[in-house]
């Protein structure tokens, strides 16, 4: 299965690539990242990004999550993370979501949120 790529007003959401390692270790590296998610452990040691990417194929292939990585329209720079985590069985899904610190508070995830939702009803 390829993984889908949208849009919103201001954000992309894509698949992840290694070249977005380094940022992700850098923002989820912050203990306040990690303190605010169940599954990303701290310290966040080298290499559990690129851990961490190379997993998602494998999961989105077998219908299990997409990991969407959120960046902005604007100049790529990437935001955050989005995880719809599907549940077959049940007919069940569950997104879970981080936000690099410096884009707090700016709507990110409301609008991540709602642009996964919409491609998935």
């Amino acid at each position: 299965m390829e993984q889908p790529t949208t849009t919103s007003s201001r954000l992309i959401l894509r698949p992840f690539t290694l070249v977005d390692a380094p940022d992700i270790h850098q923002m989820v590296g912050d203990r306040d990242i990690a303190s605010t998610t169940l599954l990303i452990p701290h310290p966040y040691e080298d290499g559990m990004a690129e851990e961490w990417i190379g997993a998602h194929q494998g999961r989105c292939d077998r219908g299990e999550q997409i990991n969407f990585a959120i960046a902005l329209r604007a100049d790529g720079s990437l935001v955050g993370n989005i995880t719809l985590r599907i549940t077959q069985s049940h007919e069940h899904g569950e997104l879970g979501y981080w936000i690099g610190k410096p884009f707090w508070n700016m709507g990110y995830a409301t609008e991540t949120t709602q642009a996964v939702i919409k491609i998935w009803l």
